[in-house]
């Protein structure tokens, strides 16, 4: 599968691998250069291979009410949220960012390998017989990313969203959300027109000496800031007391898997990060975490952190364990190194 933006990317010689189905640049230049020019400046991301699923009519906030953890009812008019879909058990099936144009329409935004699980689970427990349309062939998305996102925007004519809130303007919808950790906005439009968006932030971008960013550094600098990646920092074993996002969970409302995920709120493993002394040290996903040889966690994410400049992790720990600077070790390779624990968010 191709975006729409996937002949952009050759023209600029992008580096195209397979991620879930999809042929996406990996990077343009250099994983590390795309990532500093995100902490440092601004950088451009396809995401059109996300999900855009629309929940509308009458019965559109009876439905994510049962769907979601969140307390939908409110959500103001304008404003995204962060939340997860939940199954039976009170696990995850996949996280999603959720758009309240009105209380009778509202948009979804699930993950590139999980939308067609979502898609099916809104379905199935459509309780308040909702209309629901799949849009994600036809619309793509452009995250625009950095310090210097809100000056890229002006430059191509675009006011910049509040953190969390979004505008629709001639079809076109922009919101200040992202997976960066960064100052940032994301704008979804029909394939036609995000074609024509790229092109005017791609020369923004290079008046400014900034560029686009493939997947490899949106994973490095979503791992500095500790957010989860859906398929392999949890795959419907995982609830949201463990990933440490509890505040998606309101308990004033019924949802799929409630009476399950209020008896866990207190698990016995939780989310954290961990973080190398060694620079050279880059650890991996199913590494095991020691402490005094005994196994203690798992490791789910790993890199070199550029902004670090060391190795870091994320993964669930044991809660005896998980205490903010606590040594520990993770195998790597057959060998044991130092990691000090962290908060998810590894980078302020």
């Amino acid at each position: 599968m191709r975006t729409p933006l996937y002949n952009e990317h050759v023209k600029l010689n992008a580096n195209i691998v397979d991620f879930h189905g999809w042929d996406m640049p990996l990077y343009y230049e250099s994983i590390i250069k795309e990532h500093n020019y995100v902490r440092n400046g601004c950088g451009i991301f396809d995401v059109s291979h996300m999900g855009d699923i629309f929940i509308e009519g009458e019965g559109s906030t009876e439905t994510l009410q049962f769907l979601l953890p969140t307390d939908v009812e409110k959500i103001k008019n304008g404003d995204c949220v962060y939340s997860a879909f939940l199954n039976e058990r009170g696990n995850m099936v996949d996280d999603t960012i959720i758009y309240k144009f009105n209380d009778n329409k509202y948009l979804c935004v699930p993950n590139a390998a999980t939308k067609d699980k979502i898609l099916n689970h809104i379905l199935k427990n459509n309780k308040g017989n909702a209309k629901i349309s799949d849009f994600s062939d036809k619309m793509g998305c452009i995250a625009v990313q950095g310090p210097e996102s809100e000056n890229v925007m002006k430059e191509i004519g675009f006011s910049f969203p509040e953190f969390f809130k979004f505008y629709e303007k001639d079809n076109i919808i922009v919101s200040g959300t992202g997976y960066t950790g960064e100052k940032g906005c994301e704008i979804i439009a029909s394939n036609e027109v995000i074609v024509e968006i790229w092109k005017k932030l791609i020369t923004s971008l290079k008046k400014m000496g900034f560029g686009p960013c493939g997947l490899g550094s949106r994973d490095t600098l979503r791992m500095e800031k500790g957010m989860l990646l859906s398929g392999q920092d949890f795959n419907e074993d995982r609830n949201p007391f463990e990933a440490s996002i509890s505040f998606i969970v309101n308990s004033d409302h019924s949802y799929i898997g409630k009476e399950t995920l209020m008896k866990n709120t207190k698990p016995e493993f939780v989310f954290r990060g961990f973080i190398s002394s060694d620079e050279k040290t880059i650890p991996r996903h199913g590494n095991k975490i020691t402490v005094n040889g005994n196994e203690t966690g798992i490791v789910t994410s790993g890199s070199i952190s550029p902004t670090l400049k060391k190795g870091i992790a994320l993964g669930y720990i044991k809660r005896e364990n998980s205490k903010t600077g606590m040594d520990v070790d993770i195998i790597i390779r057959n060998s044991n190194h130092n990691f000090k624990v962290s908060k998810p968010r590894m980078v302020p």
